[in-house]
């Protein structure tokens, strides 16, 4: 190689010269300056401001998480609700009297909702400390410290556990077991909480350690104060089932902090002022531009410059309806804009156009429009939509589903992709280093539990003030005088020498859980729980949700001292004063030890408990920083939308924007605690939008949510309760009027626009688009004490599945349920079901499918019971979102009867009166009808699913399939295409042999080579929804190409189907004279076969007779007890066989008999007549 002169080797090494060369300084690389900004300074001014001290007495001096006395119940627990203070209630009518009691109230009711469970929890244990897992609580024994990870969100302690108490294996990928942020209670296992108690929350539960045996979890202590790690203690930890208690805590700390500052809208919030003003900004600036959302009428008017003020658009071209544009007005000029929309009466739409007339109406110095949503669901719909015209929007928290345009805009996307100036006076930076000093001294501090060799050395215990000087210079200078043989296998150092035979190993061996090879049920409420766990987990994570990142040490403690009978407290305090460590006798060295060193494991853990705290003060301020810079970029947006449990998570961030404008979707279903969350300092205009007919907030102990303490009840619902002006949609377009009509009793004013009145009826039912189907077939519980009705379950199963076969597609069925065993018990027949395979089932409690819709939904009610029990059912909100989720087609199943016997509201009793009402929709029956020859079946149980096993009616196809052979089938609505034809094919192929195949295969002969069917003989794509085609029963012999089958080429042909029972039987003498002089086995097979068929026929014919004479479903006998609404169908007289007591005074009389009715079909508006058993009117108790 040529160097040129004066070349120095390896020159430009600043290693070598100190500094660069000064002849390769004109050539350094000068990176462009970036810009910079200065941090927000209000994000840290609001969070050291919450912090500061208040009145130790008042409320604003407790802690989020509970205290362990207060989970213990014990004095100066300062506990609130069932062992402390009466709470008080929920002022859920008239004002309040003041900022405090308001803001109070609900911190102390919330705190409880997420408390009370864990505590409940906590005294179970320790009244029954050997329980098992139980319905509302899980223990984990066998519990111990094994290490430490110190993460930016704070040091976590990995716990080891048994499932053993759980008496399964739990599926961890879709459970609600240790969810990051859940609340948990440890304590030793020799005291079983009888006095101590450790809180903590699960820091992450990485699913890798979750499914070692034994399992692994990471916890946060709930205060430096508390941490705990010896390693050599085995604890109990116990869950509770209820609640998610990270969901809470946010929400709790904004409320303190609300008490610190002004909350707007206390007119309304608080005095209940009914009449509401324009917003202060409309006020400073009244004319509008609504051009992006009117557009100029037949009469010249122009919407560039509105005063909202004083104007009203007279008629502006719009889709919107009269009942929608009221809506509007109420949201641009009221400041808190409070809008009612009924299921189906387009909230969603009318919230986003009004978001577009906003957002015209910004400029580039306006803070951005926050939108929040209970749901990520509903937040994802709402900025997709808002996307339509404003791209410059930013999503807070990861759990979309929307994978395209949603998830590009999520602050951590955001983050990536965009680069912003450089941020100057930042907590950030001075925050990790802090963090990296304060970890170093902590993992210093912990070294002598880190791999530990030998025992704890003679030198700590001198360095802690355990022992003197001449203490430790006695154990120092006497083992070196010692010589001691040295093997692998046995520990070193003086300590060890001093101890010799009073040195014990621990060794501590982990059991495998011996648990059964069954799982665990999935957790319905799995799901909405991830969608928490995403949000509380703030907007700066990343996708890797699961995993706490960090520097993890590992603990160990291998070392005991020995402890031998005999030694006392007074021996041991005598043997420390001894200066000279080797005259302590042999015998009490190990208890020496053992003193020593478990007084050094206090002494380490107080060090690092006081070390803790300014390891947390570090990760406040790197939690600041990341903030301040996260301001940056939402700063740039127009819009930015997250859930409100993500609203309270970020609120000190978004605090620091000072919004104006607010917009909560889903306002009646979030509790009213969140919602005041939202109400920061500077905005002036909050908008609710929701429907508190429907589901309301979601509470974790149960006598919270009604009365006395009301702590369900939405701000929504208590704004519009106290008649603040707000305004309702009344014209819906989801459900069909039949179904719509069902809803009167719950909507006074609801009218059905004109997109809604023609719909395609339900395939397979006649008209018959609802139908409420009454039995009295009695409940049961499930392990978990969830109700479930086998028998209801499988008439849905059968409904479902002769749905499908009429052409009805799987994900256009939603089957809904108000218990969690029922759910369980339908989505295990609908995947046991053997034409059902491989399909996807929406099965879902109604709770968790509000602001849903589907084609068709089945509703399974559940309860029926002597008792007339019909819990959830009671439940207005619940019943009306089950009732508002279909479209096209609804079918109620359950005890009808006992439904309104029971229901107190008599809102059951008003929707099955206007079911029996014309059009009839209600009876005893469920009525089906043939889409090919028009028969109506009415089928009373599951067993009769069979009559129509292939989605027709009992007759028979007799249609020719494709290769020539008729269809075997009983009558079917699917093509034939998905028909496999079993019978012989025998056609006559190129090699002039026939072919020994059965039709649906690949043509074969005696040649062996494979040959194409001259015609096909069936279609391998089955209709959608089956799982697979249709098979022919084989025949029974295979064919001689000498003695060829006759083909059937026409309906005149004999059939083994055909629905004549001469035909059937003729049609077996056919083949017994065809294969006479044939095979003598085959002759036997024929001659089997042909009895079996007329055995068949005989059976078919007495089944049809006794089906018409045992259908006895009960009529009402003449009682004034019992109340005929009325049918579409002319009663018969019934043919009393014997008469009965209903069991209330009233009586029965069965009947039997086939008749001739006219049925009304709606969907035509004509009336055919049928010959069918025909189920008799529905009766009531009144």
């Amino acid at each position: 190689m040529h160097f040129s002169e004066g070349f120095e080797l390896n020159s430009h090494l600043v290693e070598r010269w100190g500094q660069q060369p000064p002849k390769f300084k004109s050539l350094a690389f000068h990176q462009p300056v970036r810009a910079s900004v200065p941090a927000n300074q209000a994000i840290r001014n609001y969070v050291f401001s919450s912090q500061s001290p208040v009145n130790a007495a008042s409320w604003l001096s407790r802690r989020e998480i509970p205290t362990s006395a207060e989970l213990l119940g014990t004095p100066g627990g300062d506990s609130v609700g069932d062992q402390g203070t009466p709470l008080r209630f929920n002022r859920i009518r008239g004002p309040w009297q003041s900022k405090e009691e308001y803001l109070s109230t609900h911190y102390e009711l919330l705190r409880e909702d997420a408390v009370g469970p864990l505590r409940i929890a906590v005294d179970k244990v320790r009244n029954k400390p050997s329980m098992n897992d139980g319905d509302d609580v899980c223990i984990y024994e066998n519990t111990y410290i094994i290490g430490a990870t110190f993460s930016n969100k704070g040091p976590a302690f990995r716990v080891q556990f048994s499932l053993q108490r759980a008496g399964k294996k739990i599926n961890w990928a879709q459970s609600k077991r240790l969810k990051q942020g859940t609340m948990v209670a440890l304590t030793p296992v020799k005291d079983m909480f009888k006095t101590q108690c450790i809180v903590a929350t699960v820091a992450a539960r990485p699913l890798l350690g979750l499914e070692q045996n034994p399992a692994e979890v990471d916890l946060f202590f709930a205060v430096p104060e508390e941490i705990e790690f010896d390693p050599q203690q085995e604890w109990v930890m116990v869950e509770s089932r209820a609640g998610y208690f990270e969901a809470y805590r946010h929400t709790l700390l904004a409320l303190q902090k609300i008490m610190r500052d002004d909350l707007p809208f206390t007119e309304h919030l608080l005095n209940v002022r009914t009449a509401v003003d324009a917003p202060s900004y409309l006020k400073r600036q009244p004319l509008t531009d609504l051009s992006s959302i009117f557009a100029a009428n037949d009469l010249d008017e122009h919407f560039e410059n509105v005063d909202l003020l004083r104007d009203s658009p007279t008629s502006p071209q719009t889709e919107l309806d009269r009942s929608q544009l009221a809506a509007l007005r109420q949201i641009l000029t009221k400041e808190l804009a409070v809008v009612q929309g009924p299921p189906g009466t387009g909230k969603t739409h009318v919230s986003v156009v009004a978001l577009k007339a906003l957002l015209q109406n910004t400029t580039e110095e306006d803070p951005p429009i926050i939108i929040s949503a209970h749901t990520n669901h509903a937040l994802d719909q709402l900025l997709r939509h808002v996307a339509e015209f404003e791209p410059n929007f930013i999503r807070l928290g990861g759990r979309t589903l929307d994978q395209d345009l949603i998830k590009k805009r999520t602050l951590y996307e955001v983050r990536r992709s965009t680069t912003v100036p450089a941020l100057t006076g930042g907590l950030r930076g001075s925050g990790q280093s802090k963090l990296k000093r304060s970890k170093e001294t902590l993992i210093s501090l912990l070294g002598p539990l880190l791999n530990q060799k030998e025992p704890m050395p003679a030198v700590l215990f001198f360095e802690i003030g355990l022992i003197s000087e001449a203490q430790y210079k006695s154990l120092e200078e006497g083992a070196s005088d010692w010589v001691r043989p040295i093997y692998e296998d046995q520990p070193a150092g003086a300590m060890a020498t001093w101890l010799g035979d009073g040195l014990a190993i621990y060794n501590r061996t982990f059991q495998r859980d011996n648990l059964p090879f069954e799982y665990e049920e999935v957790d319905l409420e799995f799901e909405q729980l991830k969608e928490l766990e995403a949000e509380t987990k703030g907007a700066t994570d990343d996708e890797d949700l699961e995993t706490l990142k960090g520097s993890y040490v590992c603990f160990t403690d291998h070392f005991l001292g020995r402890r031998r009978p005999g030694v006392t407290v007074s021996k041991l305090s005598k043997a420390l004063e001894t200066q000279d460590m080797w005259n302590i006798p042999e015998s009490i060295r190990g208890a020496v030890y053992s003193s020593l060193h478990q007084r050094a494991k206090e002494a380490i853990r107080a060090a690092v408990r006081e070390e803790a705290v300014s390891y947390m003060k570090a990760v406040l301020e790197i939690k600041i920083g990341s903030w301040e810079q996260d301001a940056v970029h939402l700063q740039k947006a127009k819009v930015i939308g997250m859930t409100t449990t993500g609203l309270s998570k970020n609120r000190a961030l978004l605090a620091s924007l000072e919004p104006r404008i607010v917009l909560i979707e889903e306002a009646a279903e979030t509790l009213e605690a969140p919602v005041t969350a939202a109400c920061m300092e500077s905005v002036e205009h909050l908008i609710l939008v929701g429907d508190h007919k429907q589901l309301r907030g979601n509470c974790a102990t149960r006598r919270l949510e009604g009365k006395p303490y009301h702590l369900a009840v939405s701000m929504f619902e208590r704004l519009v309760d106290n008649h603040i002006e707000f305004s309702t949609l009344t014209r819906q377009r989801r459900m069909i009027p039949e179904i719509r009509r069902i809803l009167a009793p719950i909507y006074e004013v609801y009218h059905d626009h004109p997109s809604v009145i023609e719909q395609e009826p339900v395939q397979g039912m006649g008209g018959v688009n609802s139908y409420f189907f009454s039995h009295n077939w009695y409940e049961s519980k499930d392990q978990l004490m969830s109700t479930y009705n086998q028998k209801e379950a499988d008439m849905i199963v059968g409904f479902f599945n002769y749905l499908v076969l009429n052409g009805v597609k799987t994900k256009s069925i939603t089957i809904l349920t108000f218990y969690n065993g029922q759910r369980k018990l339908i989505l295990k027949g609908l995947r046991n079901h053997p034409s059902l395979e491989g399909n996807y089932f929406n099965v879902v409690t109604v709770d968790s499918y509000q602001g849903e819709e589907n084609d068709i939904v089945l509703l399974s009610l559940v309860r029926s019971n002597a008792k007339g029990n019909i819990g959830f059912l009671e439940i207005k909100n619940r019943v009306c979102v089950a009732l508002s989720r279909a479209k096209r087609g609804f079918y109620i199943f359950g005890n009808g009867e006992k439904l309104c016997q029971a229901d107190l509201s008599k809102l059951w009793f008003k929707v099955l009166k206007i079911m029996a009402s014309k059009p009839r929709r209600i009876g005893y029956a469920l009525p089906i009808e043939c889409q090919t020859h028009g028969r109506r079946n009415w089928l009373q149980d599951p067993l009769e699913w069979s009559k129509v096993n292939y989605g027709g009616c009992e007759m028979d196809c007799t249609e020719p399939l494709a290769c020539g052979h008729l269809c075997p089938l009983t009558c079917h609505p699917f093509s034939h295409k998905a028909v496999k034809c079993h019978y012989p094919c025998e056609r006559v192929l190129k090699c002039e042999h026939r072919c020994l195949k059965m039709c649906f295969e690949t043509c074969r002969c005696i040649c062996t080579d494979s040959h194409e069917n001259t015609a096909p003989s069936a279609l391998n794509s089955p209709p959608e929804g089956l799982s697979r085609g249709f098979k022919l029963p084989p025949n029974p012999v295979a064919s001689s190409p000498s003695k060829p089958v006759p083909q059937p080429r026409g309906k005149n042909a004999w059939s083994s189907n055909n629905t004549s029972p001469e035909r059937r039987a003729g049609g077996a003498e056919s083949w017994t004279a065809y294969a006479s002089g044939g095979v003598v086995e085959s002759d036997a097979l024929l001659q089997a076969e042909a009895k079996r068929a007329s055995a068949h026929e005989r059976q078919r014919n007495l089944d049809e007779y006794n089906m018409r004479t045992v259908r006895n479903p009960p009529v009402a006998a003449e009682s004034s007890l019992l109340i005929d609404f009325g049918s579409s169908e002319p009663t018969p007289t019934p043919t009393p066989t014997r008469v009965f007591s209903d069991g209330n005074g009233g009586f029965r009389a069965k009947w039997k008999g086939t008749y001739t009715v006219g049925v009304e079909n709606v969907a035509g508006g004509q009336t055919r007549t049928d010959s069918a058993p025909v189920p008799p009117p529905f009766n009531l108790l009144d």
